[in-house]
């Protein structure tokens, strides 16, 4: 028997009886759509758990300090810097040379005074880093935009900074084109004075919340070169300790979160402090893994049911069948044969209920981003996007379901085949 004459028996043995084929094919329907509506919407919601535990960065991120690391480092997600160790262009290209790294991000800081519009004087902190890598670093911008890559004149505020004018932080933009007057001191040793200043003019053309280091200010890394070069001696802060340290920090981009911790470890061999969410990322997918193996066997269970159903289906097509099989087998006929023609029926009722929930599962998960986006978004809590769901996902639910009809329809389908022609005739 060729495929094509299986695959004509097949169709008009399910047309034989079509409602209870489409009872059949609704029940499959059902219970891959509810599989795929549960995946699809876990999946999302696991993206959206952990974009919002890494404030939209990369939770690849490895921040590292110019100083040495306490013991036990490692077993903690918070930095904890000890003696100073100074972080410099050689340390970074060894940095960059490590497995597991895909990245790293040098940060430098540089001292400013900056004069407030009622003439005031404050000491301040300016953040210089590569603006064409922003992406990668713990910085969320909130309005405007970044900083030209070589701009001498533009900076992006940070969320501190609007305390100072006075502007509330739920109105970022407010802040847009305001003129900030930062000064370089230079000060000579033994020198208690205010000393030298070299002062600029900057406008501030976005605001950001970033999670770096001490500073109100983000600017392009030409603007700190030219004040550590105007000043004496480096920069400093409270969270990196630079004490003469050419960088303040860097970020440092792992390959994968399951590479985080072995380039913490590298690091940590260096002598260099470190932090990254990785223990609490840990916990966090543990229990984002309990509640899809819980909504996973939901679904799995309604998709047992429905296979049940094939599986029943095709009993009750051999009973009836048993004349047509028993002719078959007595015009030369073979077993295979038999077994490929109840095979087919129950793939080609697995398809087609595979690709009827495959297309209802999608449906459902975008009803359902629809429902939860109304409750995140009165309670301020971002949105859960679904639109562009992958397509490896109804894909896999719909070769799945027709994979796992064949299986279902196996035990049947050999009792089919095994069935002796003689029989087969005389019972029918």
């Amino acid at each position: 028997m060729r495929w094509s004459d299986a695959v004509t028996l097949a169709l008009r043995g399910a047309l034989r009886r079509p409602v209870r084929t489409a009872l059949t094919t609704l029940g499959v329907t059902l219970g891959s759509g509810l599989l795929v509506a549960l995946a699809v919407v876990t999946t999302a919601a696991d993206t959206k758990v952990l974009d919002r535990l890494g404030q939209g960065n990369p939770l690849t991120t490895v921040r590292v300090a110019p100083a040495q690391p306490r013991p036990g480092q490692l077993d903690s997600d918070a930095l904890q810097p000890g003696a100073p160790h100074d972080l410099t262009d050689a340390a970074l290209a060894s940095i960059r040379r490590a497995p597991h790294v895909t990245r790293v991000v040098p940060i430098q800081t540089s001292r400013v005074a900056e004069l407030s519009d009622e003439g005031g004087l404050s000491q301040d902190w300016i953040i210089g880093t590569d603006m064409t890598q922003v992406s990668t670093l713990p910085i969320t911008l909130l309005a405007g935009r970044w900083p030209a890559a070589n701009s001498l004149t533009e900076v992006a505020a940070t969320t501190d900074y609007l305390f100072k004018l006075h502007i509330d932080g739920d109105k970022p933009r407010q802040a847009l084109g305001h003129q900030v007057t930062l000064t370089s001191p230079r000060i000579a040793a033994g020198d208690t004075g205010p000393g030298q200043g070299r002062s600029y003019r900057a406008v501030i053309v976005g605001v950001v919340g970033q999670d770096l280091t001490d500073g109100d200010f983000i600017v392009p890394v030409p603007q700190v070169v030219q004040s550590r070069q105007w000043e004496q001696g480096g920069a400093g802060s409270t969270q990196f300790p630079v004490n003469g340290s050419p960088y303040a920090g860097a970020v440092v981009v792992a390959s994968s979160l399951s590479d985080v911790h072995t380039v913490r470890a590298e690091l940590y061999g260096m002598g260099y402090a470190t932090s990254a969410p990785e223990h609490l990322v840990a916990s966090v997918q543990e229990y984002l893994g309990v509640v899809n193996v819980v909504l996973g066997s939901i679904g799995s269970v309604a998709l047992g049911v429905a296979l049940l159903s094939i599986a029943n289906a095709l009993l009750a097509a051999i009973h009836e069948r048993r004349r047509d099989i028993g002719v078959l087998k007595a015009i030369g006929g073979r077993d295979r044969d038999v077994l490929r023609w109840f095979l087919v029926e129950a793939l080609a009722i697995g398809l087609a209920g595979g690709a009827a929930g495959a297309v209802a599962g999608v449906v459902i998960a975008e009803l359902v981003g629809v429902a939860v986006n109304q409750y995140l978004v009165a309670h301020d809590l971002g949105s859960l996007d679904l639109v562009g769901v992958p397509v490896v996902i109804p894909l896999l639910g719909w070769l799945g379901t027709g994979l796992l009809a064949v299986i279902a329809g196996g035990l049947p389908s050999l009792q089919a085949a095994h069935l002796p022609a003689r029989e087969a005739v005389v019972e029918a």
